[in-house]
């Protein structure tokens, strides 16, 4: 990529931030050394798009960048696991030396087609590749043209910048490459429901992240909403082709994605929101948001019956875990918009959260804090052990909430901890995902071990009496 590329993706229109200055986001302002450390533009490129299914692949560098693909998110898929190998061209030194990188790229392609028949190739540049000047753009022309399948370029190298960038340039690659090249299939005649209409949507951000996004597909079904695509969990490769026919596209919990949503309104007229499927309120909002959008009176009618059901469905199944959490303080260090998503979830459970993350919000997920939290929000930019635990001291928090590695911490001061991010196994998305929170909740606050593990140890209690 062209600095002038690189510079365009930074500089994102449908961003608020990005008007000052002052008010930019990590993710977004100008590259400078060092600012791959939390993660690089291939890293952000694979997240992305690792998770649609049918595609294979191929990392073109040297093998510590495919790394351990293997469920290295929580992004999870009802199609057999060709997305999840790790496939790299492997380049060593004397291919480096020789200049045998795109040879071996075009042997990689060519025994992954035959051996495993993808919808699709992707395939990765990382540094290596693009110092030495292999020209992936060229090597994927040609064997798109041979193999007769999409393979597409996804120009990421690491030092192009941080993981935000590396997010947006993957968006930016399935809008230009793959989005528009099909039409949707026809709704299958055993599928339409007399009186209804269906209406086409896209999802983009949404990840499955422990086959949460199963919590919502049911809501949708129910509501006449065909989903066409959700960029990327538990995606298809012809479902990214057909996301420029969506009547609407709800941005979920991922901003590092909003060119995708700008780029299908301005290209093909669909309009976007952004919204959450994490806690009661925001989860009936975003269903309310689209079928506004969407314009159906009968939609709305039957949205609003749908959540009155749910959302009394959920309040009885919650009420007796309500009581058993109401009033218990939570940290929450997360970041983006789960920063305040998941603050609009605990405190439809009761509970009252002291402090929460901020490292990669931007002004409009701050705000949205202080509507929740109110002004005097604490919000923490940089969560280190000492910072977290003396805030649970300061605040008598029960729990902190936070991503795997931040676990060890809370672990050394002895209390309680969720794993909120990609790494967990339990899906907390919609209504029945509330649920399930609540009980993770309880069964973490309320484990025995706590007692044990702060109580003064039988050796230093008798110690201290002979003193």
């Amino acid at each position: 990529m062209t600095p002038a590329q690189v510079a365009a993706l930074l500089n994102e229109p449908a961003c608020d931030h990005n008007a000052a200055k002052k008010r930019e986001k990590p993710g977004c302002v100008r590259l400078k050394p060092g600012a791959t450390a939390g993660g690089c533009s291939f890293d952000g490129a694979m997240i992305t798009l690792f998770p649609i299914a049918d595609v294979a692949h191929i990392v073109h560098g040297s093998i510590a960048c495919a790394g351990s693909s293997w469920d290295g998110r929580g992004s999870v898929s009802s199609s057999p696991g060709l997305y999840r190998l790790g496939m790299t061209t492997d380049l060593t030194e004397q291919d480096i030396i020789l200049g045998r990188g795109d040879k071996r790229l075009l042997l990689g392609i060519r025994q992954v087609v035959e051996r495993y028949a993808p919808q699709a190739v992707f395939v990765y540049q990382t540094c290596i590749p693009a110092l030495i000047g292999d020209n992936i753009e060229a090597i994927c022309h040609a064997a798109q043209e041979h193999f007769g399948l999409p393979v597409i370029p996804v120009d990421a190298a690491g030092f192009y910048g941080t993981k935000n960038l590396g997010n947006r340039i993957a968006g930016d690659t399935m809008v230009r490459r793959v989005i528009g090249a099909r039409e949707p299939d026809p709704i299958p005649e055993a599928a339409r429901r007399p009186g209804m209409t269906v209406h086409d949507i896209n999802l983009v951000g949404e990840f499955n992240i422990a086959g949460e996004f199963w919590n919502v597909l049911p809501l949708l079904d129910e509501l006449g909403l065909r989903v066409l695509c959700t960029l990327a969990g538990d995606a298809r490769f012809h479902e990214v082709q057909t996301m420029h026919r969506a009547e609407v596209t709800m941005l979920v919990c991922s901003k590092a994605l909003i060119n995708v949503a700008r780029l299908l309104e301005e290209h093909y007229a669909v309009p976007w929101f952004e919204g959450s499927f994490y806690g009661i309120r925001d989860t009936s909002m975003a269903l309310r948001t689209m079928a506004r959008i969407i314009a159906d009176p009968d939609l709305m009618t039957r949205t609003e019956r749908l959540i009155e059901r749910e959302e009394s469905a959920v309040r009885t199944a919650l009420a007796p875990l309500i009581e058993r959490l109401r009033g218990r303080r939570a940290i929450l260090y997360t970041g983006g918009v789960k920063s305040w998503s998941v603050v609009s979830a605990l405190q439809d459970l009761g509970m009252e959260v002291v402090a929460t993350g901020t490292r990669k919000s931007t002004e409009q997920d701050k705000a949205r804090i202080r509507e929740l939290m109110g002004q005097e929000a604490i919000m923490i930019e940089e969560g280190t052990s000492e910072r977290l635990l003396g805030l649970a001291e300061a605040h008598d928090a029960d729990l902190l909430i936070a991503g795997g590695r931040n676990m060890f911490t809370a672990l050394k001061g002895r209390m309680p901890f969720l794993d909120i991010n990609q790494e967990r196994e339990h899906a907390y998305a919609g209504y029945a995902g509330m649920v399930t929170l609540a009980q993770r909740l309880i069964a973490t606050i309320e484990s025995p071990i706590w007692p044990l593990v702060r109580h003064r140890p039988p050796w230093q209690s008798t110690i201290v009496g002979e003193a």
